[in-house]
């Protein structure tokens, strides 16, 4: 019931303030992400919106309206408004109300329980191109346009529940290794296996297409072989780069009995068609010229794929979901640690590849010691006179990269790297100018996109094993890449305010660690400048996820870690 003790307060127009200095706010914090989405955390109260396709998610996770209110009872400081519990209680009702279904002659037809529906999809002219008849009590739909047709109904406030059913694809079979081929006894976590029975839902068309939500370093790889297994099909995966066809195939060839003649390469290099066949998306979305075919669409009907995986799903490329839109026959899985896009196609991804059907916070995880405890911490540099003159006078993108690439930036690295030994450390960036001045000042060798890709394999094989304790990586760091070893990670320029690569970002060093299993993550910010309103909109998925930013001027960290006044004049 309201209280004023409570930490939230509700509004009319959908937004919730949070109050960050309560008891309560850790739980309640915990509660709306599950159901809103996070706009902005300053320090007192962070600020959420309640959104249709939020709602859409939180229903398809198995969300209730009657959950969701009787939450924000709990929480709320006062009654809530009347007209944010009609939406959430429409919102909610609407996942699941308009049904896509196949029949035995093959036909495809949109039903629902609802008249007033159908009789209003009928009649909207974004469906009218897709209807064969309206046929009072359903809707006969041409099933070639199966995922157009998703895609339509979401877009006017319809997310259909699809039931159609899946083509079966060539049958394949394997195993999971009770012992890996490295040695090391392997067995499934308990959220791993749940993950995968949640998406498979026994085989019915219950299951079969949607999005896994784990954090970096959870292992969604595993999750994604699982389901692979259950599945038991000729199975396409389609990954970020090269270096994550390496990574999977490794992974696949360590933990199940597929032999390596069975996993095929579809990249740049090589052009593979095997039962286990992972591309990239570069090589599916190529065209010869802008507007043309794609060159590599034949992938997808080369072999009688049973299901199709989008690694880190929230960076696939828009061609692709037009390509996507045509294989709603096949069982699809998206992995990711964030839905969050910074192109706002958040709906295509629930319409064409599916809704949310798993998701585990963070912190959960960190509690349970299957990623790393890890420290955020943001310091704040100053600028000298000269470079803040030249900002003064740039344009808005200039502003951001003369900041970023602040000299000031270098004493930190320094600082940094002498409180932690040198030792596993990442130092990430988006300037390749700014890392290539950082490789030259510590003689530390870097991986960009020019790196040719048996250097950057070279390279985090001895990051991994201890022979280089320190590496400079560009944006192509970002994703994918596994160093297990990494602990420190030192981020000193990024891609303007993307959430996406700040979370990313941190992902590099969340996987367990021995001993205190500690993390760190700094970033290092030029102040008062575009950098620093930028970094708080980059913070904002870590923040909703619980973890708190500690923000220390130079200084000030100096003074906390003890160190000498002196590495401030040093060069």
């Amino acid at each position: 019931m309201p209280d004023l003790n409570n930490p939230l307060i509700v509004q009319s127009d959908k937004t919730m303030l949070l109050e960050v200095h309560n008891p309560k706010f850790e739980d309640c914090r915990a509660f709306c992400s599950q159901f809103a989405e996070l706009e902005k955390s300053p320090e007192h109260f962070h600020t959420y919106r309640i959104t249709a396709l939020s709602l859409w998610n939180a229903a398809s996770s198995g969300m209730t309206a009657d959950e969701i209110i009787a939450g924000l009872e709990e929480f709320t400081k006062y009654p809530l408004p009347k007209n944010v519990i009609s939406e959430i209680k429409e919102q909610i009702s609407r996942y699941g109300k308009v049904k896509l279904i196949k029949e035995e002659d093959g036909e495809l037809y949109i039903i629902s329980e609802e008249p007033n529906f159908l009789k209003e999809i009928a009649h909207h002219r974004s469906i009218q191109n897709y209807i064969k008849e309206f046929q009072g009590d359903r809707i006969a739909v041409l099933k070639e346009y199966r995922g157009h047709i998703k895609h339509a109904l979401i877009k006017i406030g319809y997310p259909v529940e699809d039931l159609a059913g899946y083509d079966e694809g060539a049958a394949y079979n394997f195993n999971f290794r009770a012992v890996t081929r490295s040695g090391k006894p392997f067995s499934m976590r308990d959220y791993q296996r749940k993950a995968i029975e949640v998406f498979h839902a026994g085989g019915t068309k219950y299951g079969g297409s949607g999005v896994i939500v784990l954090p970096c370093g959870a292992g969604k790889t595993i999750v994604g072989i699982g389901v692979m297994q259950l599945v038991g099909a000729y199975t396409l995966i389609l990954v970020t780069n090269t270096l994550s066809i390496r990574q999977w195939k490794n992974e696949i060839l360590d933990k199940t009995d597929i032999p390596e003649e069975d996993i095929g390469e579809y990249s740049g290099e090589k052009k593979e068609i095997k039962p286990i066949t992972i591309a990239t998306y570069n090589i599916v979305t190529h065209r010869k010229k802008k507007g043309g075919e794609f060159t590599h669409y034949h992938l997808f009907s080369a072999a009688n794929w049973g299901l199709i995986i989008y690694d880190e799903v929230h960076l696939l490329p828009a061609p692709v979901f037009r390509l996507t839109s045509e294989l709603q026959a096949k069982r699809r899985l998206g992995l990711t640690a964030t839905l969050v896009r910074e192109d706002g196609l958040e709906e295509d991804v629930f319409s064409l590849i599916g809704p949310k059907k798993y998701d585990v916070p963070w912190k959960e995880l960190e509690k349970q010691s299957w990623i790393a405890n890890a420290k955020c911490i943001e310091i704040r540099v100053d600028m000298d006179e000269e470079l803040r003159a030249k900002y003064s006078v740039a344009d808005d993108r200039e502003k951001y990269r003369l900041a970023s690439e602040n000299p000031v930036k270098m004493k930190v690295i320094k600082a940094i790297m002498e409180e932690h030994g040198k030792n596993n450390i990442l130092i990430i960036g988006q300037y390749l100018d700014q890392l290539e001045k950082i490789a030259k000042r510590f003689k530390l060798p870097i991986i960009t996109g020019q790196t040719p890709l048996a250097e950057r394999e070279r390279l985090y094989k001895a990051f991994r094993e201890g022979k280089e304790p320190c590496l400079i990586v560009s944006r192509v760091a970002n994703f994918s890449i596994d160093l297990p070893d990494a602990r420190v990670a030192i981020q000193v320029s990024g891609t303007f305010g993307s959430r996406q690569e700040e979370a990313q970002r941190l992902g590099r060093v969340l996987r367990p660690k021995g001993n205190d299993n500690m993390a760190y993550f700094y970033t290092i910010i030029s102040r008062d400048t575009t950098e620093e309103t930028f970094a708080q909109n980059r913070q904002l998925f870590l923040t909703e996820q619980g973890y708190e930013y500690q923000i220390y001027t130079f200084d000030e960290y100096l003074e906390m870690k003890g160190k000498a006044r002196e590495i401030i004049t040093q060069r």
